[in-house]
């Protein structure tokens, strides 16, 4: 580190008393890693049961049908056009064989994005129901923001070496903010005379949470988990880098061999799982009367007059 400062040294006149902001880090971690290692050893054994596991089910199913599967819930929660579109895209992936891959990552998504969203959600509906709690979370989710996404994998990589662990845990946390976000703004937005209304019945606040709050919200907060969930997705390339398995591990490979072939199959595999995950959210987050009237919209043919 001194010898980079030394060669990059502009001058006595350039400079300020350098401030050891990289070394009370590194010494921070170093303490924390050897005064909590029994609940980092868990958190990565919990970590890789849920994924592996969560793998090993995908795996375990035949490729043809569970694309089918999964093509049919598109068909059933969106329409007919997604489901075979959703159907071709796996096939494509099937046939260009990186099946596999490809449910190492969505077992990865899925898992970092459910966490980040069990944490999203409470946080957010807290920072709605309070200023106190709002001004307090909103610079930590700025920092996390408009911190680079490959920062997040040095720290996990300390504090859980090299592998699928810091990979899922740099994806949850990436993934996070924009839940919190689109949580706490969801909840803000819904008419106050409602909530008051709920509040002239006597209702608690509780129910108002429960009964008119979050399911006035919901399409804001679904919007919230689809950004999540992108945002994972992108990450668990990222995390390729530092071990992870999938497409990001093949995009890795791609990369350091300078090949094209890998690299763009890797990607459009990639993208395949991104337009299912992200349709399949936005239709979730709709109501069922919009996601009714899209249905009826795609298997409906054009009237004709006698």
């Amino acid at each position: 580190m001194s010898e980079l400062l030394a060669a990059t040294d502009p001058g006595p006149l350039d400079t300020l008393p350098r401030v050891p902001v990289g070394e009370a880090v590194e010494t921070a971690f170093d303490w924390v890693t050897d005064t909590f290692d029994v609940v980092f050893d868990a958190v990565s054994a919990a970590v890789e049961w849920a994924v592996e596991g969560l793998t090993a089910g995908l795996t375990a199913v035949p490729a043809l049908l569970l694309a089918v599967v999964l093509a049919g819930v598109g068909l059933a929660v969106r329409s007919v056009r997604f489901g075979v579109g959703s159907l071709l895209g796996f096939a494509l992936v099937i046939s260009m064989e990186l099946w596999p891959q490809a449910m190492q990552t969505l077992a990865l998504v899925l898992v970092a994005a459910a966490v980040a969203t069990a944490v999203a959600v409470p946080v957010g509906i807290a920072a709605a129901r309070s200023d106190r709690v709002s001004a307090l979370v909103r610079p930590v989710l700025d920092f996390m923001q408009t911190m680079p996404a490959f920062v997040y994998l040095v720290p996990a990589v300390v504090l859980f070496s090299i592998g699928l662990v810091p990979g899922v845990i740099t994806t949850i946390v990436f993934a996070l903010p924009p839940g919190v976000r689109l949580t706490e703004l969801g909840i803000r937005g819904v008419d106050a005379e409602v909530v008051e209304a709920g509040h002239a019945f006597g209702s608690t606040p509780g129910q108002i949470l429960r009964g008119i709050q979050l399911p006035l919200a919901r399409p804001t907060i679904m919007a919230g988990v689809n950004q999540v969930i992108m945002l994972a997705l992108s990450m668990s390339v990222i995390a390729g880098i530092v071990g992870a398995p999938g497409l990001g591990q093949v995009v890795v490979t791609g990369i350091s061999r300078l090949d094209l072939a890998v690299g763009f199959e890797a990607g459009l595999s990639v993208v395949v799982l991104a337009i299912w995950l992200d349709r399949l959210t936005a239709a979730l987050g709709g109501s069922r009367r919009t996601r009714r009237r899209s249905r009826t919209r795609a298997a409906r043919t054009p009237a004709t007059t006698p």
